[in-house]
């Protein structure tokens, strides 16, 4: 899950030196070797939205339910305006503090929604009540007019958002290092400067959370996915084509000198599960309409969605683990979800988590 750490500087040697966006690129993250499958299941912040329910309790008790069937992680999308919801950071506060092993993360967080110092600090603190146990992904804007219009909503720019969110990642990395003896304490990127980002609470774990790419396959995100960030996190809807990009990543993160196993392959993909597969598919098609404004069959061109049995699931989702994928993010397509929690643990966790056994490439070696 997490890519190489530089080492420390010489004691002592503490500097004030002003960051530039590149200088810290994902590098602060150890390397792990586990390539075990890791499943996580999404919680239903934006499907209570839909229903004009926003209580917490529900949540922490989807939560608790989620660890005690097995689930590896638990996470929480964003959105302000374009598809309200509770904020993630608060939600998964919660969550962290209502659970004791299962890993917490957004899919995805949009940080230009906030102040990148305030999402520092934010961030910091969601890692402290989570005691480490966090992951971001994080994305640059999902290109639909309700996002434009939501960026709008806070004075963000909707215009260059790409590269702002890199130079936002960048500032928070500086910040999470710069307590370390040598490390800069200032940034001055193009669109953020600030000063004395010491003075920030350290963050829970060294360097800060892993940082996740939600993004598609282009070659510009796969080269981006490769250098700046710890983790992959896309919802491609063909598995060929996942691994394609998956291997790609692979060779430029060790062109880069990373290493073929820094960046985390992870998968977001959406299921509905039911014995008829005529229903589930009905469902999910109800479920989408409310959820995007949109049909399946529009969707389905840019997104990862699977519907029918919990074992026929199973098995669509095992293209992907065998493409590659290591962390599958589960988003229950029903606007009830957790009557389906119980069998997607029961059934088709276990066999996807079987198929996460097999070796697959990475780069040019096995793992």
């Amino acid at each position: 899950m997490d890519a190489e750490r530089p080492g420390r500087a010489p004691e002592g040697a503490r500097g004030t030196a002003r960051s530039a966006p590149d200088d810290t690129r994902s590098t602060n993250h150890p390397q792990s070797p586990d390539r075990a499958l890791r499943v996580g299941i999404l919680l239903p912040t934006r499907e209570q939205a839909i229903n004009g329910a926003y209580a917490a309790a529900p949540l922490l008790d989807f939560a608790r339910q989620a660890e005690r069937l097995g689930f590896d992680s638990l996470w929480a999308g964003d959105s302000l305006t374009a598809r309200p919801r509770l904020d993630p950071l608060v939600v998964l506060a919660a969550a962290a503090a209502a659970t004791e092993r299962i890993t917490v993360g957004t899919a995805a967080l949009t940080p230009a929604l906030r102040h990148p110092l305030i999402g520092a600090n934010m961030v910091a603190s969601l890692g402290h009540v989570a005691q480490g146990r966090l992951v971001l992904g994080l994305g640059s804007g999902f290109p639909m007019p309700e996002t434009e219009e939501e960026f709008a909503s806070v004075g963000a720019s909707f215009a260059g958002r790409v590269g702002r969110l890199d130079e936002i990642t960048a500032l928070w990395r500086t910040a999470w290092n710069s307590g370390e003896p040598g490390n800069p304490t200032d940034f001055d990127g193009r669109f953020w400067q600030a000063d004395r980002l010491d003075r920030l609470p350290a963050p829970a774990t060294p360097g800060g959370p892993p940082l996740w790419l939600a993004g598609s396959d282009t070659p510009k995100v796969l080269a981006r996915v490769a250098t700046r960030y710890d983790g992959w996190l896309p919802f491609l809807p063909d598995a060929d084509a996942y691994g394609r990009a998956r291997r790609r990543i692979a060779e430029l993160a060790e062109e880069a000198g990373r290493g073929a196993d820094a960046v985390t392959p992870a998968l977001y993909a959406t299921v509905t599960v039911n014995s008829n597969s005529a229903a589930a598919k009905s469902e999910l098609e109800h479920y989408i309409t409310h959820y995007y404004g949109r049909s399946l069959e529009q969707m389905s061109a840019i997104q990862a969605y699977g519907w029918g049995s919990a074992e026929s699931c199973a098995e669509w989702l095992g293209g992907y683990v065998r493409a590659g994928a290591r962390h599958l993010v589960l988003r229950i397509g029903s606007l009830d979800p957790e009557p389906q929690l119980k069998e997607i643990a029961e059934v088709l966790l276990p066999a996807v988590r079987a198929l996460g056994g097999q070796t697959v490439t990475v780069g040019g070696a096995k793992s």
